[in-house]
């Protein structure tokens, strides 16, 4: 372990280390656990203004993108996904605002709209949109889910662009803004492996990616020629041979995630690729934060309650509106 001190405690004394020596206080692999404690900012603060969330569910039939896989399983074709989307309080229907994009955000929904609440009022973050967006359903291979989050590809950042955003805009009446550094994207195992994807391929579109536990293994199906091994591939090949670009990315694996104990042959180790993912990044010189969640399992939540608040605020770094 690199230090007894807890994540949150480290990053504020990194903080005003910051605002004193830039380059003496810039840290970018910490290792946190083995206990671990909710952020004071994942609780309800009486007097804090609260956002309003709306939901709403997208059917399968309504995708020209994504209309449903062909491999018959019960519940997979049609599909219904699940949308909520959060907007802080004070918003003006006529301002420009920044986002984030949130994968398998159901089970985000709640503590993320806690945590944006206190600190958007403590001015720690901007005043911003979150949309929480479900798959189309099933894990893995020859799933919607799969097919969605784990094609190293464009296509669900065109489906986000196309069809999810201008739906949003038009029924809820929020203008997103088109400035890259204002749109963030994050998500836990493939939604983190789709967060990265979206800013990897559209970096005119996504600049700011938080991601727990992601699946930047071998999990990408169909196959295609041009990433034979999936995600892995971002850390094998395409990050090290490609120019760096804008991207800030905060990551964090776990001791006991899927595949630690599996071999690299296997290409389905979650602990060496996200371990590679930041050896990459730091390599080509990248904005990154790396995480190592001892006694921790996979996406595992006793880690995002203590991380979140910490990890927003570091991905948000620099943008306009924050202290």
């Amino acid at each position: 372990m690199k230090s007894p001190i807890p994540f949150v405690r480290r990053f504020l004394f990194l903080s005003v280390l910051a605002a004193a020596a830039p380059a003496l206080a810039e840290e970018t692999d910490f290792t946190i656990g083995p206990d671990y404690t909710d952020a004071p900012e994942t609780k309800v603060r009486p007097g804090v203004p609260t956002g309003e969330v709306h939901q709403f569910v997208m059917e399968s039939k309504d995708s020209a993108i994504y209309p449903g896989i062909a491999k018959k399983q019960p519940g997979v074709v049609p599909y219904q996904r699940k949308v909520a989307v959060y907007v802080p309080a004070g918003h003006r229907p006529t301002k420009e605002m920044p986002f984030i994009i949130v994968q398998d955000g159901m089970g985000y929904k709640d503590l993320m709209t806690r945590v944006l609440d206190n600190m958007i009022a403590e001015k720690r973050l901007p005043a911003m949109v979150a949309v929480f967006i479900s798959s189309g359903g099933g894990d893995s291979k020859g799933s919607q889910r799969g097919l969605e989050y784990d094609t190293v590809s464009g296509t669900y950042t065109r489906f986000i662009e196309q069809e999810v955003l201008p739906k949003i805009s038009k029924d809820h009446k929020i203008r997103f803004t088109t400035n890259p550094e204002g749109r963030a994207t994050m998500g836990g195992s493939s939604g983190g492996a789709a967060a990265f994807t979206m800013a990897w391929f559209h970096p005119e579109l996504y600049r700011r990616v938080l991601t727990y536990s992601g699946t930047y293994v071998d999990q990408q199906f169909p196959e295609n020629p041009e990433s034979p091994n999936g995600a892995w591939e971002y850390h094998e090949k395409l990050i090290p041979a490609a120019e760096r670009k804008p991207l800030r990315v905060w990551l964090e694996v776990s001791e006991k995630d899927n595949g630690w104990d599996k071999e690299e042959k296997t290409h389905h180790n979650w602990v060496l690729a996200n371990q590679r993912m930041a050896a990459a990044l730091k390599a080509k010189g990248y904005a990154c934060r790396y995480v190592f969640a001892a006694n921790a399992g996979h996406v595992d939540r006793k880690v995002t309650r203590q991380t979140l608040p910490a990890a927003l605020e570091w991905l948000w770094q620099g943008y306009p509106g924050t202290r």
